[in-house]
């Protein structure tokens, strides 16, 4: 019997076969977490929406995991464009404001289908 459990989320969902997260005992992982409208499911053309739909994915998550955003150890955003760091910036100073305790973070330029200016996955690791 696998340890490992896919975690679905309300209101986001990919269109291959997989979850929106995979667990193992404390550890959480994603796959990509995109910036559709959880009420909609579409793709905004605002990359700016698109951005703050992806980190209100991330919140969705952790609390349907039973956490808090302060559980997430790194965050990787693969970006259309690579200077859309102004959007990403704002999203991720209003999530993690302590520059003390805010989890790695990598940006990398990547091409995206669909309309998608970003997609984020992310490492977690919940308290027991």
């Amino acid at each position: 019997m696998s340890t490992r459990t896919g975690i679905d989320l309300p209101g986001f969902s990919h269109v291959n076969p997989v979850p929106a997260a995979s667990r193992i005992g404390p550890f959480v992982a994603t796959g990509a977490i995109t910036g559709r409208d959880p009420a909609t499911g579409e793709m905004p053309s605002d990359a700016g929406l698109q951005f703050a739909h992806v980190f209100t994915h991330v919140r969705s998550l952790m609390a349907e995991l039973g956490g808090t955003t302060d559980d997430i150890l790194k965050m990787t955003f693969h970006l259309a464009d690579p200077d859309d760091r102004e959007a990403l910036n704002r999203e991720w100073l209003a999530m993690f404001p302590d520059p003390a305790c805010r989890p790695a973070r990598q940006a990398i330029a990547a091409r995206l289908g669909g309309g998608a200016v970003v997609h984020c996955d992310l490492l977690a690791v919940l308290p027991h």
